[in-house]
């Protein structure tokens, strides 16, 4: 028995290979005594093998023919893993395993088509994002991201079915939507307390990350509550954040608590930089807790948005900084006014600078609508605003947002945007795009 090459005679040795070149093992060193060579090559067999304990590794040497002629290699077993299928009750602590089962055919891959913006083409996703059920007769819960833009959506079971699905409504500032499916006696997600979370639980999401690695489990901890976190279109959301690994796929998927309960939609995870010379942060990931949007959906579900939502009916900008230099305060400013809306009513005017909404301070357009977001459509706010060189407050009684108001601000901020389009023009130079924002 050859214990290595260096044992093995010249003419019986293996050349090396590599993707570059070939060539033959150097010559082997003076040849050791017997013993040696055998305490050399039973030493790589319990390096390679592993994991044996203490005692039963002494054990496979005594037995093994360590001082006979013969080598044996002792390989590990254990029992096939059998997962018992837990109710979730919220009040039984599950495995991983467990929740993983328990909620696996809750869960859906979300693709559709997408117009591209280079060549005008029309692809169709592998996995745009996840989603999850929210009822037996096919209510789909997910991201409004996720859907923004897609076409012929469709949703796909880990069981390889898949059915078409139709958009309820969304609410994009809270980035969720409601998806429909016909379909009948699904097993629903039963929906959790996320108030009642505890930093550093644990929580554990399902999704499909890549849009390849379709229905992957992965875990971690709470890591904080109430995060107020600034989305990249400049929303304010109120967020969980969590360890738990989330990549693209993964929006729009449920985050479970350890009883299986789902207590977040998984959203977002933060980024250094949209370089690829940057490293990715890692280990920091967010989910909108599901007590933030229980209503939201009961709405979408029965009148197709979220009723009692609350719109001003103006357009507005920042404050330039370069203003502020000359005494103007920081601030939104109202660039257009909806006739008939709330603000028309109450006397705001184009050119007020918000700075106030009762007791929260206003330095811009995103800090306006994160104040008003609190209150619900027919609630009478105090704007405080800056006119003429002085402030002032007025009572503002809120409109509600829905479809018919987000028409006529569309049209709105149409004819402003060819207005400041005209303007520019006429004064000889075009500065694109401009920076209106609807509320």
């Amino acid at each position: 028995m050859y214990y290595s090459d260096y044992n093995r005679p010249p003419e019986e040795r293996d050349p090396i290979e590599t993707i570059h070149y070939q060539v033959s093992d150097p010559e082997p060193p003076k040849k050791k005594k017997g013993f040696a060579a055998k305490f050399v090559a039973v030493g790589l067999v319990c390096a390679i093998a592993g994991g044996l304990a203490g005692g039963a590794g002494a054990m496979a040497l005594k037995s093994s023919g360590f001082f006979g002629s013969s080598t044996t290699v002792y390989e590990g077993s254990r029992p096939t893993a059998a997962v018992s299928l837990a109710n979730v009750d919220g009040k039984t602590v599950l495995t991983a395993e467990q929740i993983y089962a328990a909620n696996l055919d809750c869960v859906v891959g979300v693709n559709g088509d997408v117009t591209t913006n280079v060549w005008g083409q029309t692809v169709r996703n592998a996995v745009s994002g996840s989603g999850f059920v929210i009822s037996s007769d096919g209510y789909i819960l997910t991201n409004y991201h996720v859907i923004g833009g897609v076409s012929d959506i469709k949703v796909t079971f880990a069981d390889g079915s898949s059915y078409d699905a139709v958009v309820v409504g969304g609410e994009e500032e809270n980035d969720i939507a409601v998806l429909k499916i016909e379909a009948a006696g699904l097993h629903a997600v039963t929906l959790g307390d996320s108030d009642a979370l505890a930093v550093g639980e644990s929580v554990y999401a399902i999704g499909n990350p890549l849009g390849e690695l379709t229905f992957t489990l992965t875990g971690g901890l709470v890591s904080a509550k109430d995060r107020t976190i600034t989305m990249s279109d400049g929303t304010i959301m109120n967020m969980l954040q969590t360890d738990t690994a989330i990549n693209s796929g993964n929006s729009g998927g449920p985050l479970f608590d350890r009883y299986g309960q789902a207590v977040g939609i998984v959203s977002a995870k933060y980024s250094s930089s949209a370089s690829s010379s940057e490293a990715s942060i890692e280990g920091i990931g967010f989910a909108i807790p599901i007590n933030d949007v229980k209503d939201m959906v009961t709405s979408i579900i029965e009148n197709g948005y979220v009723t009692g939502k609350p719109n001003v009916g103006i357009l507005m900008n920042d404050v330039d900084s370069s203003a502020q230099r000359y005494g103007i305060p920081a601030g939104a400013e109202i660039t257009a006014i909806l006739d008939g809306s709330c603000a028309q009513k109450a006397g705001l005017q184009v050119g007020d600078i918000i700075t106030a909404v009762d007791d929260s301070a206003v330095s811009g357009t995103t800090q306006l609508k994160s104040a008003v977001k609190n209150y619900k459509a027919g609630d009478t706010v105090t704007f405080t605003v800056y006119r003429d060189g002085a402030s002032q407050t007025v009572q503002v009684t809120l409109d509600e947002d829905n479809q018919a108001r987000s028409d006529a601000m569309d049209e709105l901020y149409q004819q402003y945007s060819q207005s400041i389009q005209s303007q520019q023009q006429g004064n000889g130079y075009y500065n694109w795009p401009f920076g209106g924002f609807n509320y």
